[in-house]
């Protein structure tokens, strides 16, 4: 027991998610009494091994640990919130959706309930509601780059670029050595047909990331379309010199790429095909 107890302590420490392991010891303890005997930390097992056995689907384990907690902590937010996704995990999401309404109405800087409404909304198929509670959410907490990100996604599944955009500036700020969240707002950039912006953001993505792939097709799709296009007057856009500079360099790190020793000699003759005709 001793050793099981020191195993489930450091994977709550350390936040690593194993619900395999957390039931294979967990269970034992739950299901035996012995978890009482860990005085103060038998609350946070029971806790560990509910959320771990929601993640397996073991919904009578979960039930068993969520019952304990609601015996000994009466009206606690925390296992409501608990009693909410074992909802959720047997089909109840109005029930549970009830549940975070009212830990949101008691309190409306709980982020875990807050969460956790805004994921049923969307697993309820209900969009705008969803955008609706992460927008308010987002104005308590607004360092929340995840929540963000997870806000640019609901805007992308309703083609609402302009919203997934300004999103994903504010990712930006709050992650700015991210390449992967540079790329994202490039490709949401030229979805709106802001080539030159979205090429800029290309360029930061190799610039973070040296040889990024998909980065470097960025660059050349963008040099494409603005080496075609009507000479602008817009200061923002690069010269045409620039533009075949530009477009040059990409394609000599993507033949680079695609030349080394790992690569199939088809893949290479494809791509290399591919990359000259853009």
């Amino acid at each position: 027991m001793v050793n099981a107890a020191k195993v489930l302590q450091d994977l709550r420490a350390s936040a690593e998610r194993r619900p395999d392991v957390v039931v294979r010891l967990g269970k034992p303890l739950v299901e035996s009494g012995a978890v009482l005997k860990l005085d103060v930390d038998a609350w946070l097992v029971y806790e560990q091994v509910a959320i771990a056995a929601l993640d397996l689907g073991d919904d009578v384990l979960a039930l068993k640990c969520i019952q304990a907690l609601e015996k000994k902590f009466p009206g606690s937010a925390r296992v409501r919130r608990l009693h909410g996704m074992q909802l959720e995990a047997v089909g109840k999401l109005k029930e549970a959706g009830e549940i975070y309404k009212t830990i949101l109405q008691e309190d409306e800087t709980n982020v875990l309930a807050a969460k956790r409404q805004v994921m049923l909304l969307r697993a309820m198929g209900l969009p705008s509601e969803a955008i609706a509670a992460l927008v308010k959410y987002l104005d308590v907490n607004y360092t929340d780059f995840e929540g963000w990100l997870q806000l640019a996604d609901l805007y992308l599944e309703e083609l609402m670029y302009s919203q997934a955009a300004f999103c994903m500036e504010e990712v930006i700020m709050l992650q700015p050595q991210n390449h992967i969240f540079h790329l994202k707002y490039a490709e949401i950039l030229y979805a709106q047909e802001n080539v030159p912006l979205a090429l800029k953001q290309f360029c930061r993505v190799v610039e973070l990331c040296k040889d990024h792939v998909r980065g470097l097709y960025g660059i050349k799709l963008c040099t494409s379309r603005l080496l075609k296009a009507a000479p602008s007057k817009d200061a923002a856009v690069t010269s045409p010199e620039d533009l075949k500079a530009i477009d040059l360099l990409a394609t000599e790190r993507l033949l680079t790429v695609y030349g080394s020793g790992n690569t199939a000699a088809s893949v290479k003759a494809a791509s290399a095909k591919w990359i000259e005709s853009v």
